[in-house]
């Protein structure tokens, strides 16, 4: 039988305790190595962790975000301002001879007469180009007299004479001028008309009841809009008064509007207050940006000579001063611009195609474009709806302006 000795009892308990506190040490040192790394990790890859949805997690402090009425917080898309419309089928044609942006056009029977316009900021068109709708052809070309503007102008026919009033002379920014021309269109010469009180940027033109109308637009500076409303009286491409008769004010100013007469009354639709401007100094007027509000306003002039409010058109619109037909009763009117992106700020171009019954007084979105565009340039013949140049957007997601183009499209038009 074993004996109990005291003294070696004591010893091994000593060593006992020895053991397991050292074995605790090295635990918790390995314990504690590991949180550490896993703490570091954690830091790295948090945003990929699976956290359960009901689960709140509160960025430190100088993260947070301080948002209104506690709505999330949220970046529009950069398509916000497209309706929804029809998708249409277009058939490409030949595209114009130059691609033009701000020019302007008028159609008379099967022939379309294409004005001057921007190649790009730093050049010009000064030259007519001619497409025919019957051989879907450019035909013809001629050009323009070296003292009429090259771009914003105001546009007007009889059917034969093409009045080309005021507007932009020169590339980048330069400011409007006041000369008054008109083109015989049989003979293809050109002749001088009174010019305007006041040079006049991008004015809403139109010939009504045997007087050219031409009313606001921008003033000299290209920025600030103009009330005034001028008309002459003119018959066969002549000028029967010596100066510009005073008008009823518009009740909005500004550039880039359409100008319409259609069963004996005028209409001014769309438009804009403000746009660039020449950069103080620049000798080459290079283009400041400035402000610019664009509105959907729709405005017709009754026969008492008073301006009446009319429905406004489904989004504001700018840019359309030749982009409109008149089709069954309807005003059918082709892309522009419309208000800036209210986060970046840029502007934002038009893809719809939009209608005005002129029986019922109601606006429709009834198409898309190939594309979102701005300054169309519109026209109709046979069933078909054309439109030809502009300044077209970036791409499908991204509805800033970029390219100048000269393409030509035109698609069946079946209006309910």
């Amino acid at each position: 039988m074993a004996r109990f000795h005291p003294k070696h009892t004591f010893s091994t308990k000593i060593i006992t305790i020895i053991f397991l506190s050292l074995s605790t040490f090295i635990a918790i040192a390995f314990i504690g190595n590991h949180i550490f790394h896993s703490s570091a990790h954690l830091s790295v890859t948090s945003n990929w962790l699976d956290i359960p949805y009901n689960t709140t997690i509160t960025p430190p402090p100088h993260k947070q975000h301080v948002v209104k009425n506690k709505t999330p917080q949220r970046f529009l898309s950069a398509t916000f301002a497209d309706l929804p419309a029809p998708q249409w089928n277009w058939e490409q044609m030949d595209s114009a001879p130059v691609p033009r942006l701000d020019g302007y056009a008028i159609q008379i029977q099967n022939l379309f007469y294409v004005f001057s316009g921007y190649a790009n900021l730093d050049h010009v068109h000064s030259h007519v180009d001619v497409f025919d709708f019957r051989s879907n052809e450019w035909v013809d070309k001629f050009d323009t007299p070296k003292e009429m503007a090259h771009s914003h102008l105001g546009v007007a026919t009889d059917r034969r004479y093409i009045y080309i009033v005021s507007g932009q002379y020169g590339p980048q920014c330069r400011g409007p001028i006041s000369t008054v021309f008109v083109l015989d269109t049989k003979t293809k010469k050109w002749d001088h008309l009174p010019p305007l009180p006041f040079p006049r940027y991008a004015p809403a033109t139109q010939l009504w009841r045997g007087r050219l109308h031409v009313m606001g637009g921008g003033k000299e500076n290209r920025h600030t809009p103009a009330l005034d409303h001028w008309s002459l009286a003119v018959k066969d491409g002549k000028a029967l008064e010596k100066q510009w008769r005073t008008e009823i004010p518009i009740p909005r100013g500004g550039p880039h509007r359409a100008c319409i007469v259609v069963n004996d009354h005028l209409y001014v639709i769309g438009g804009q207050e403000g746009d660039f401007m020449p950069k103080p100094g620049s000798p080459i007027f290079k283009c400041s940006r400035r402000h610019e509000v664009v509105y959907g306003d729709v405005y017709m002039l009754d026969d008492e000579m008073k301006w009446k409010v009319l429905p406004p058109m489904p989004k504001p619109n700018s840019h359309i001063e030749c982009a409109w037909v008149i089709v069954n009763n309807s005003i059918i009117i082709t892309g522009g611009t419309t208000e800036k992106h209210p986060v970046t700020k840029r502007m934002m171009l038009v893809g719809e195609v939009f209608q005005f019954n002129l029986d019922s007084m109601k606006w429709s979105v009834i198409g898309k474009l190939p594309y979102r565009v701005k300054t169309t340039l519109a026209g109709f013949w046979d069933g078909w709806l054309y439109f030809t140049s502009g300044q077209r957007d970036r791409g499908p997601d991204n509805p800033q302006p970029r390219k100048v183009v000269g393409e030509t499209w035109r698609t069946k038009l079946c209006l309910s």
